[in-house]
Order: structure tokens, then sequence, then C-alpha cells
């Protein structure tokens, strides 16, 4: 059985977003990270963390070469730590709620938000078509955001791909029991762990969220769940060796029906 993996370390940076103010996100994050006393090497942050959920594509996309992403860039370097997230991205004239994953040696991975909000998100945003595993540390770990933790056919963890399904949210109050609910049961499905990261406050929208960020483990035990309707950061460890033991006892995975991602 290969054990060969450092431990994961995951801070959650469960933040209230600015609406539509990339400054003082980015500052507000920064501050968090370099208040964190704990050991960590992979930051994960909600989902269009430097914006809030907004579809104003036309006047807060940007580029690979924008601010949001060069900031993280100088994150995963400085902290020495991958750094996941999403962001408002513009390519080749679309946008797009742009999943990212940014390592320390400046190599990065994107993931394009596959299943789109119904209503406006539709509008504005092109759905991605490709989903995002890679290697980190010695373990497999996959990026999807929000409402892609609604679908299972989609995030499904065929011959056990990924060891880690991370999550970027903007959840609402109003359906917070779905996202911990689909939390737990996503982990249980794919035995993996699931990082559910969601945000705080109010948005433009005057829509609320609570956070509940939270980490369950491949048997659908939560290991940590942050406090509600607080900005809150937290480390969280997670080791591999219970993972591999787990699916060499219970090689539930050997058993799953054959069928297409999409």
């Amino acid at each position: 059985m290969e054990i060969e993996a450092e431990d994961l370390k995951v801070l959650i940076l469960q933040t209230n977003i600015v609406w539509e103010d990339i400054e003082a996100n980015l500052s507000n994050v920064e501050a968090l990270i370099s208040k964190t006393t704990d050991e960590f090497n992979v930051i994960v942050l909600p989902e269009m963390f430097s914006t809030g959920f907004s579809g104003n594509a036309q006047e807060l996309a940007e580029p690979t070469s924008g601010k949001t992403i060069s900031k993280v860039k100088e994150w995963a370097a400085k902290y020495d730590s991958l750094i996941v997230g999403s962001y408002i991205a513009v390519d080749d004239g679309k946008f797009f709620n742009r999943g990212f994953a940014i390592e320390p040696d400046g190599t990065q991975h994107y993931y394009d938000k596959h299943h789109l909000f119904f209503g406006w998100e539709k509008k504005f945003f092109t759905p991605g078509t490709e989903r995002l595993v890679f290697p980190y540390k010695g373990w497999n770990l996959a990026l999807f955001i929000c409402y892609d933790l609604r679908f299972p056919v989609w995030l499904r963890n065929r011959n056990l791909e990924y060891d880690v399904l991370f999550c970027v949210t903007q959840w609402p109050v109003s359906r917070q029991g779905i996202l911990e609910t689909l939390t737990v049961a996503r982990a249980i499905e794919n035995q993996s762990y699931v990082v559910s990261c969601n945000r705080v406050g109010a948005d433009g929208n005057y829509i609320k969220y609570i956070g509940g960020s939270q980490v369950a483990d491949y048997n659908g035990k939560v290991l940590a769940r942050l406090t509600d309707s607080i900005q809150e950061s937290r480390v969280v460890t997670l080791k591999k060796y219970p993972l591999l033991s787990n699916r060499e006892k219970a090689p539930v995975w050997q058993d799953a029906d054959s069928f297409n991602h999409q």
C-alpha cells in the first residue's frame, strides 16, 4: 500500500466578501493569511472570493495576468502553499467562473465551472467541459465549484481518481442544510475527503451567507465545521494512510456503476 504522502494542512478561509471590490478582498485575505499561526500547506478560498457572486463580468472579469491570479501566485510562493479558489475570468472574449489551483512553484491548474446556476449565471458565463484532477504532495486533488456539488455523476470518483475534493462555494443561508448534507454525501459515495469553503455576510443582491464551511472524511464524519456568520480561518490536517486503509478494507468503489461524467 502506497502511503508516502505529506499530510495536507488545509487552511480554510471563510471570508466576508466586499461586493465587487477586488482590492479590498485581496487585502482582507492577505491579512487573514498573515495572522495564521498554525502551519499549513494548502489554502482554500470561497467561490469568486475577490468580487462576490456577481454577474457583472464586463467590469470585473480578469485574464490570468490580472490582479487576482497575480496576487494568488504571490501568496503561493510566499507561504509555500497550494492555493485553491475561483474568480471571474475572461478568455478569448468569453466569461467564466474559473476555479484555480496555484502551486508554490508557479504551476497553474484551472477549472471552469460546469454546472452554472439557473438564472443569471447562465446568461453571463460559459460552462466548462473538463474536470480537474491533479497531483500534489503525493495526493490526487479535485476542484469543483458550488452548484457542481449537487451533481454526483459529474463528481463521481471513478477508479479513485482523487483523494480530496475541494468545493469552493457561495452557498446562501436559505439552502445551508443542503450544502452540509451534500458535502457529507459526496465524501461517502466517493471514499474521499471533501472540503467545502463558503463565505459569510451579504452580497450586493442582499443574499445572506453564514459560512458553515466544513471538512468531511471518507466515512462522512465531519472533521471540522467553521463557525456560523463569522469570518474565520482554521487549519484542518488530512492524513493519507487512514484514507487508503479505508479503501482497502471496504473497496466499495470497485462495485460502482460505469457511466460517462457528462
